[in-house]
C-alpha cells in the first residue's frame, strides 16, 4: 500500500511538465493518471512509473485492468 504522504506528491511523469498529473490509486495495483489516463501497475508495492508502461493501459477501462498487475518479461 502506498502512503497518503507519497500519493500527495506522486504525479504522472508524462503531465507533471505541464503542472498537471495528479494520480489516484485503484485497488492498490495502479495509479491512474486523472489528465491523460494512462495507468501505472504497482507491483510488490512500488508504483512502475515509467511513461510507457503507463501507455500500455492507457485504452483499458480500470475495470478492465489485472488484479494484481502482472508486467510482461522482456
Amino acid at each position: 500500500m502506498i502512503k497518503r504522504e507519497l500519493m500527495d506528491i506522486l504525479r504522472c511523469p508524462a503531465c507533471v511538465k505541464a503542472d498537471n498529473g495528479k494520480l489516484t490509486n485503484y485497488k492498490d495495483s495502479y495509479l491512474i493518471c486523472a489528465d491523460c489516463g494512462r495507468k501505472y501497475p504497482i507491483v510488490d508495492d512500488i508504483p512502475i512509473m515509467l511513461i510507457d508502461e503507463g501507455a500500455k493501459y492507457i485504452d483499458l477501462d480500470a475495470e478492465s485492468l489485472e488484479i494484481p498487475p502482472v508486467l510482461a518479461k522482456e
